[in-house]
């Protein structure tokens, strides 16, 4: 395996968690830096020269910098993963079709489920109209996984990869942020339940570590619906 150097920006979100579970599957040495979104430090111009769009997460590896989660996880299993632990070998038919899912979440639930979230959880109006509406369409996304996982147990092939994750980190927040019961989707919730069990993801979920149990952090998410709930609607501006 090719040596690295590798630094991680990043911060427990499910963008952030992606590039570290995918660094702990493969069993890469990495040094964190933990970017506190709240305080705004990945604005910051020493960051931006590291990821221009001012976002978490982003790697150096030496002095190649690279950003997306999703350039971040083709980056890391194309260079680092020669046993094919989390991936498959690029140009092969099922490399496609790890990348049409990787790219699937990167347009879709990342984005859409990030709008939900948003008007849900922190937005300073009261849209009935864009909750439904990011809701919904979220829900819609999960059907599509979940129609693709009654057809095998993972989204690329039979195996485990950063097609995998990359979607896995997104919606395993629905249930607690959305309120989004997994139940309606079966074939999806026995993949969430069955890749939560790793040990590369029970590690990688938590970098950097933070003193907030999965409890705390669903308490949370019911106090920011509560308080969004107690606003007047504002779907007419």
């Amino acid at each position: 395996m090719p040596g690295s150097d590798i630094t991680l920006y990043t911060w427990p979100t499910p963008n952030g968690i992606k590039a570290s579970i995918a660094l702990e599957e493969l069993g890469l040495p990495y040094k964190t830096e933990g970017m506190d979104i709240s305080t705004n430090i990945q604005t910051e111009e020493w960051y931006l020269k590291i990821n221009p769009n001012g976002r978490i997460p982003a790697i150096l590896d030496g002095s190649q910098r690279v950003f997306e989660t999703g350039s971040i996880l083709m980056y890391l299993a194309d260079k680092y993963d020669t046993e094919r632990k989390i991936s498959y070998a690029p140009g092969t038919p099922k490399y496609i079709e790890q990348t049409s899912w990787v790219m699937f979440q990167m347009g879709g639930i990342g984005p859409i489920q990030g709008q939900a979230n948003h008007f849900r959880l922190f937005a300073h109006v009261r849209s009935d109209y864009a909750i439904k509406r990011f809701i919904d369409e979220t829900k819609r996304l999960y059907s599509v996984l979940d129609s693709r996982l009654k057809e095998g147990a993972y989204l690329a092939g039979s195996r485990y990869t950063i097609a995998d994750i990359a979607n896995f980190t997104w919606v395993r927040t629905g249930p607690a942020s959305l309120e989004i019961d997994l139940s309606e989707f079966p074939a999806l919730k026995k993949w969430v339940e069955i890749i939560d069990q790793r040990d590369a993801v029970q590690t990688g979920s938590n970098v950097p570590q933070l003193d907030k149990s999965p409890g705390q952090m669903a308490e949370n998410f019911k106090k920011s619906r509560a308080k969004i709930d107690a606003m007047d609607n504002s779907d007419l501006y």
